[in-house]
């Protein structure tokens, strides 16, 4: 018998006055937190939700996601996180497909105006019979007429609440995945599934209840990453959570100084960020003080280039661990071992209780050290399948084992490199390519800050070799030198023929680079 919310509460009972959130000037402790989730558990109950039902949560990195998330879990019932930046088609997409009996959505305000597409998305959905909205001011009255606020919906409730049991098969999450590749499937992850996961992450950072640790949230709660790595896993050993809506390089930068932050978990374009933030001195930050505090920091989302690993330490003092894993994994699967000395660009090795191999599109094994292949893993991590989609689940799951559409190569240690998406392979005459590698060399230039490499349709080729290039500051470089330099770097079936200087990269939320936005918008021209 299991509730991914023991992780809370396990805590609650150890420290209960310690803080468990901070928010700007807001602080919240464990004993707070757990008194205002078990009112969202007594809501639900009384609203008629049975273990089980799906409930639907937008809502940024304030205190009411951990709040809601928790109550959610604490009513028996399944959280199903939304990114926040869903319109109002999308949301009611996922409402739907969720099956969602109850919507949780944050209102927005002059500095998160986002709220307006979650109830537009509301009102076109179908069987979700209650709505509350969370709202930046607690006691305002709701905006939109026949809808509570949460505040008013849990008004009377009580702040204490008997956790309903569940079987550790039983879901406890439903993500979504980014539908890059048609509609988006929500990845069905247990209680087990989550437990085992938080629990392997704070094994392999170190994380104790005696460490005290300050941990900087700027990886959104509504993705995987930042639910088991910053907040499930932390949670669970008394650590205080500081939470921020909107990540900004700069503002980022004097939040760790004045909260003694000691664990920084991000995406590499937020390391990128951090280090442009002091290089055009937009950061009054103690660089000094940040240093002496940084105990861990980590990277995963997407390949970290190795020029960003070798900045950030020399600039902080910190060697950034990287991780790998997916929605469907919970998300962690290998990470960097911190036994060993860093490889840089290497993912590391299979977490405890997991197994990886590389395979081809038959599921055989690839064998045999430099030789490329989809990562396979199967263990503790990985998704009950896709919710109702049962041949979408039998796609990339044979025998407990996940394909991840994900391309790497393993060396003699077993430590793991991706050498890129399955489906970001561009195919130059007959040649693969793989972008990452690309990226990887330009970024070595002293002009360059940083680019992204796409395959677009050739007629001579089947595709070229095209990069959208960020430049450093005060950086003056032709797309003809560019050219010539990467042509001298890269074996004449790699270097990009065309270069595009940009001001900006598409990003996705949790700070993913959108490469098929980019081919979209250059297929458009």
């Amino acid at each position: 018998m299991l509730n991914l919310s023991v992780l809370l509460e396990d805590s609650v009972r150890r420290y209960p006055d310690r803080d468990a959130l901070v928010l700007r000037e807001q602080r919240q402790s464990y004993a707070e937190l757990n008194r205002q989730a078990n009112k969202i558990a007594n809501l639900l109950v009384a609203r008629g939700v049975k273990p089980g039902d799906k409930v639907a949560l937008s809502c940024p990195n304030l205190i009411e996601f951990p709040t809601v998330y928790y109550g959610i879990l604490k009513a028996g019932a399944v959280v199903v996180p939304l990114n926040i930046l869903l319109k109002g088609r999308e949301v009611a997409y996922h409402l739907n497909d969720s099956q969602a009996r109850a919507y949780f959505c944050f209102e927005g305000g002059p500095d998160l105006p986002i709220g307006e597409y979650g109830h537009d998305g509301f009102r076109d959905a179908h069987g979700c019979t209650d709505m509350f909205l969370l709202t930046a001011d607690p006691h305002a009255p709701s905006p939109i007429a026949g809808v509570e606020t949460a505040a008013q919906a849990i008004a009377g409730m009580s702040g204490e609440f008997e956790t309903v049991v569940r079987q550790p098969t039983d879901t406890a999450v439903i993500l979504y995945t980014s539908g890059t590749t048609g509609q988006p499937k929500g990845a069905e992850l247990t209680h087990s599934n989550m437990v085992l996961n938080a629990l392997s992450a704070n094994r392999l950072l170190d994380s104790t209840p005696t460490q005290l640790d300050v941990c900087l949230v700027t990886l959104p709660l509504f993705h995987s990453f930042g639910q088991t790595i910053s907040m499930n896993s932390a949670l669970c050993v008394g650590s205080t959570l500081v939470l921020i809506p909107r990540f900004e390089a700069a503002a980022a930068l004097a939040v760790m100084e004045r909260e003694n932050v000691t664990v920084f978990a991000g995406v590499p374009t937020m390391y990128w960020a951090l280090l442009g933030a002091l290089e055009g001195r937009n950061a009054d930050a103690d660089v000094d003080k940040i240093s002496r505090n940084m105990r861990k920091a980590i990277s995963g989302g997407a390949a970290l280039p190795v020029e960003i690993l070798t900045q950030f330490k020399t600039k902080f003092g910190v060697q950034i661990l990287e991780g790998y894993g997916l929605s469907e994994t919970s998300p962690l699967a290998l990470f960097s071992d911190p036994e060993q000395d860093p490889r840089p660009g290497s993912i590391g090795r299979p977490v405890w209780g997991v197994e990886a191999r590389l395979v081809d599109q038959n599921w055989n094994t690839i064998s045999g050290e430099g030789q490329v292949g989809e990562i396979a893993l199967r263990g503790h991590n990985v998704m009950k399948g896709y919710y109702n989609r049962p041949d979408a689940t039998n796609e990339v799951i044979d025998n407990g084992w996940f394909r991840t559409g994900d391309l790497a190569r393993v060396d003699e240690d077993g430590f793991y490199y991706i050498v890129d998406r399955a489906k970001d392979l561009i195919v130059r005459g007959g040649f693969n390519v793989y972008p990452r590698e690309i990226e990887e060399v330009l970024m070595t230039h002293a002009s360059v800050s940083l680019a992204a490499v796409v395959g677009l349709p050739d007629e001579r080729h089947g595709e070229e070799v095209k990069a959208f290039v960020i430049l450093a500051p005060s950086a003056q470089v032709t797309e003809d030198e560019l050219i010539t330099w990467s042509k001298a770097q890269m074996a004449s079936y790699k270097y990009p023929r065309r270069i595009e200087f940009v001001a900006a990269l598409p990003m996705t939320a949790t700070g993913k680079i959108l490469k098929r936005e980019l081919v979209r918008v250059e297929a458009a021209h």
